[in-house]
């Protein structure tokens, strides 16, 4: 009995001890706990042609590991939504280099975008494309007016008051957001594609996005009740208006006194 307490108290015990639990620990989490693809509704077959595309299409510029270049940022934890933003809007794969993606006609359908998606996702956590519930414009009176409330709050100054974009530093600009989906507004939020801060679910909530798209849908569908909307830009493009049909109207008035009095 001595002799078996002497080699359970041997130094080495204890370590060999928690090595066994680790393993057992390690091993059981590996089992239990699904990985990001499947966790993000993905199969693995997805993952790998995802993986396939983007190697074809992104890596030149991305990497081969999508580690980032010199000539693009890295998409490590930039997450599924960033990847269903840029591509499904067109603004990738990138057609120059200006200061700004520029927004133009998909290149992909909407299974390879889920599969880029679900391959960038897989590398490291990162924000998810939106419930398919917060995928849609709400007719709600109240939330499209909460929605206004909010986008003039967060948004306005460089969108415009009624989303129709305007010029920023540099080159860039806030592009019109009036024609875009729901879903694709909620990605900008979250992800904050070029100069745009991300707004997180803790700043603004899913719902609080899902009602300013429902606002933007409905100005941008909404026929101007003042008449012409003169390109929604407010009382600069009103004085001007204003001011060129005042100058010609007295123009006019000049000639035909001048007409009169000869």
């Amino acid at each position: 009995m001595k002799a078996l307490a002497a080699r359970r108290r041997h130094p080495l015990g204890g370590v060999v001890v928690m090595l066994l639990a680790l393993l057992v620990v390690g091993g059981a989490y590996s089992v239990l706990t699904p990985s990001t693809a499947s966790a993000a509704g993905a199969s693995t077959e997805d993952v790998q042609k995802g993986r396939e595309l983007f190697l074809a299409n992104c890596s030149n510029c991305h990497g081969l590991q999508a580690q980032g270049t010199g000539e693009g940022p890295t998409l490590i934890g930039v997450g599924a939504a960033s990847v269903d933003f840029q591509v499904g809007t067109g603004r990738m794969p990138l057609s120059a280099n200006l200061p700004q993606a520029m927004e133009k006609p998909v290149q992909f359908n909407d299974q390879q975008i889920a599969q880029m998606a679900a391959y960038v996702a897989s590398l490291a956590p990162g924000p998810a494309i939106p419930a398919e519930e917060f995928q849609s414009f709400s007719d709600d009176p109240e939330r499209i007016s909460k929605g206004n409330e909010l986008f003039r709050t967060n948004c306005a100054m460089c969108h415009n008051a009624v989303g129709v974009g305007g010029a920023l530093t540099r080159g860039k600009w806030a592009p019109n957001l009036q024609d875009v989906s729901a879903k694709h507004v909620y990605e900008a939020m979250l992800t904050g594609p070029q100069s745009m801060p991300v707004f997180n679910d803790a700043n603004i909530t899913p719902e609080e996005k899902q009602d300013i798209a429902s606002y933007l849908h409905f100005v941008g569908t909404e026929p101007s009740p003042g008449g012409l909307s003169l390109g929604s830009l407010g009382p600069v493009s009103e004085g001007l208006f204003a001011w060129a049909g005042g100058i010609l109207a007295l123009v006019g008035c000049a000639v035909w006194l001048g007409a009169r009095s000869s």
